[in-house]
């Protein structure tokens, strides 16, 4: 018996594995795929970089949380959300400004990154009661056709420079094989089908591991699938970032994080029956969380249109912290209070003062200079 217990719980790993496996290679496909075939009917390079690529990274997320809100999973598939954005500004950046400092344009400043604390507030105002219902999925949904809407007018202003450069970054000429549509369109399928399939493994073995160790799913959705669902965000800004393609590295994470509340999660409430459930410790603590890291990110971007090396250590430190504490709390440990007291006490307004001064002395220096 003991045996039996020890190999099905080896076998949920393997599955877990094998489908962040899946959503990494169905997402690569799908972006390779739609990518080319954009480029062959005349779109945009920039458009194809700022939406096809940037739902394409964020594609294992939509397909763990749909597939998630049908099997009834609403903790995974609104964990899966709040988490992935979590994850990808404090860890994606962090890791990607650890590698080298990352250079901020002022669209993201004075656009994107206000639209995502925007879209981050609105989340959290829907689920205040509870729920991700119909209605505010359709609004979700509405948003991010009307910024794929703006996206489009923002590209036709573009200078011929920057779509040459989204060109080469996001496929530009396409090689010989490539170019042809038959296998275009068999990238973009070949790559839904292994999302499909990767979503429905790390699912079932997400739920599987959820009751073997005793915690809530929603821990297991902001944490294991959280993470697995954002590795090709990773990869993508930490690649770019060793290239020295630094406004990508930034770029890609901004409009995930907007896909991610927008797309995802319209899609995912409007197709769950009932609309998403949303547990009382994700609209007490994860969420506002979210808010607070969209936040976090004006000050840090605004001080030198940089993020240097020392800020991406601390968001990568913040992030690990924000799993000790779910870690904690799921553990019901000890420490938990003195944990609590002491990131609330002491650590998060350190850091919010010496955010405000470094945003402070930016202003000023402006000022000054002629």
């Amino acid at each position: 018996m003991l045996f039996q217990e020890n190999a099905m719980s080896v076998m949920v790993v393997v599955y877990l594995v094998l489908g962040l496996v899946l959503l990494v290679a169905g997402a690569d496909l799908l972006v390779r795929g739609a990518s080319r075939l954009a480029l062959r009917f005349g779109i945009s390079p920039l458009l194809i970089g700022l939406t096809v690529v940037a739902f394409g990274t964020s594609a294992p997320e939509l397909a763990v949380s749909v597939q998630a809100g049908l099997a009834g999973q609403s903790g995974i598939a609104v964990g899966n959300i709040v988490g992935s954005n979590i994850f990808n500004v404090l860890m994606v950046l962090g890791v990607s400004a650890l590698i080298t400092p990352l250079v901020v344009s002022q669209q993201l400043i004075r656009v994107d990154v206000p639209l995502v604390i925007g879209a981050s507030v609105l989340f959290l105002i829907m689920a205040f009661d509870g729920r991700i219902g119909l209605f505010d999925g359709l609004l979700l949904t509405g948003g991010i056709v009307a910024y794929i809407v703006f996206s489009i007018r923002q590209g036709r202003k573009e200078s011929a420079a920057v779509q040459a450069e989204y060109a080469q970054d996001f496929g530009g000429e396409a090689s010989r094989l490539l170019g042809q549509l038959p296998v275009q369109i068999g990238l973009i399928v070949g790559g839904l089908v292994l999302l499909v399939l990767g979503a429905t493994w790390l699912v079932d073995s997400a739920v599987s591991i959820a009751r073997i160790l005793g915690v809530s799913e929603v821990i297991i959705g902001l944490t294991i699938v959280a993470a697995g669902t954002s590795l090709p965000e990773l990869a993508t800004s930490v690649v770019a970032a060793m290239r020295g393609e630094r406004d990508i590295a930034v770029g890609n994470v901004i409009g995930s994080g907007l896909f991610n509340i927008f797309a995802i999660g319209g899609i995912a409430a409007m197709v769950t029956p009932g609309g998403l459930e949303v547990a009382p410790a994700l609209i007490r603590f994860d969420i506002p969380v979210m808010v607070a890291v969209a936040l976090a990110c004006l000050p840090i971007f605004a001080t030198g249109h940089c993020i240097a090396r020392w800020e991406g250590a601390l968001f990568v430190g913040y992030y690990l912290a924000y799993v000790a504490y779910l870690v904690l709390a799921a553990t019901q440990h000890a420490a938990l209070p003195a944990y609590s007291d002491a990131m609330l006490g002491f650590v998060l307004p350190l850091t919010a003062v010496t955010l405000v001064v470094l945003l402070a002395r930016q202003r000023a220096a402006m000022r000054v200079a002629p």
